[in-house]
């Protein structure tokens, strides 16, 4: 699929392509090179939170989302809290036999014996250290039915929790995580917009987001802020962000997948969109950057 923007066909037909809509084919032509490229595939989908343009490569296309699949699990939980149903400052003790493998910092001091912890901290270390014990969790306090439930209710009809962490046998069968770039930009434009669960609960769930350390923060300056969630399995990377971008801020999902081990495009990816709305954000709608 061609990276396109969507507009009115209307006021095409009236005014034809603008400026910034041939800036915006340039930037096309780059993502179709990079993918050409790559080892593996690339899907890519963007929002341009300023104006409210979307724009896809592969958008619809689902991809294993790995980790990033935590996004729509901590929806979830805030709601399970919103509810009623949950209480954050309530403890629970997490047993080594609940220990998962791979990322997080749980599974570390679950090695010395069991751990009283609160269950803010699990959905917190869920997120910002990808921790998988503190995931598996979640799904199992959570239910994977009701989260698909309250992600289709959402209008998500692609985006499928299909096993817990770290399932080799759930994998072996095609039982991946699920979603597509188009699906995972909407899901955090509803967490920007302050209308996942509450306008609170997407604060809070913007601000644990923000503790994670990934490739999108790399494609950018340093200073900017970036809310994200990472996505790693073997040949798999993804990430699904918002990227703060002063005057300009944008969502951007990236997925590769098929990948030679290490590469992820990722920060590549992230790069390219920055400096597209960068030279946007320059000048005036004509490209004249002798103004403000």
């Amino acid at each position: 699929m061609r990276l396109f923007f969507l507009f009115s066909f209307a006021v095409l037909m009236l005014f034809g392509q603008t400026v910034s809509d041939l800036l915006g084919e340039k930037l096309r032509l780059r993502i179709e090179a990079y993918d050409s490229k790559m080892e593996g595939v690339l899907g890519v989908a963007i929002i341009d939170l300023k104006t409210g343009q979307r724009f896809s490569h592969h958008g619809k296309v689902l991809f294993p989302q790995a980790s990033a699949i935590k996004i729509p699990i901590l929806i979830e939980m805030f709601r399970l809290r919103e509810e009623g149903k949950l209480r954050f400052d309530d403890t629970v003790t997490l047993q080594p036999s609940e220990l998962v493998g791979g990322s997080g910092v749980l599974q570390h001091r679950l090695k010395n014996g069991s751990l009283k912890v609160t269950i803010e901290e699990i959905v917190r270390e869920m997120i910002a250290s990808s921790d998988n014990t503190a995931t598996n969790w979640c799904i199992r306090r959570a239910g994977m039915a009701n989260i698909n439930q309250t992600t289709s209710n959402l209008g998500f009809l692609s985006t499928r929790l299909q096993r817990v962490m770290i399932d080799q046998a759930a994998a072996s069968r095609n039982e991946e995580n699920i979603s597509t770039p188009e699906e995972m930009v909407e899901i955090a434009r509803l967490i920007y917009d302050g209308k996942a669960v509450s306008a609170k609960a997407s604060a809070e769930m913007i601000a644990m987001m923000k503790l994670v350390k990934a490739d999108m923060r790399k494609g950018v300056p340093a200073g900017i802020e970036v809310a994200s969630k990472v996505g790693e399995l073997t040949g798999v990377r993804t990430e699904t962000g918002i990227v703060y971008m002063k005057g300009r801020p944008f969502i951007l999902a990236v997925m590769g997948t098929y990948l030679k081990e290490p590469d992820s495009p990722v920060e590549a990816i992230t790069r390219m969109v920055y400096e597209h709305f960068s030279k946007l954000e320059s000048g005036n709608i004509y490209g004249n950057l002798g103004v403000r």
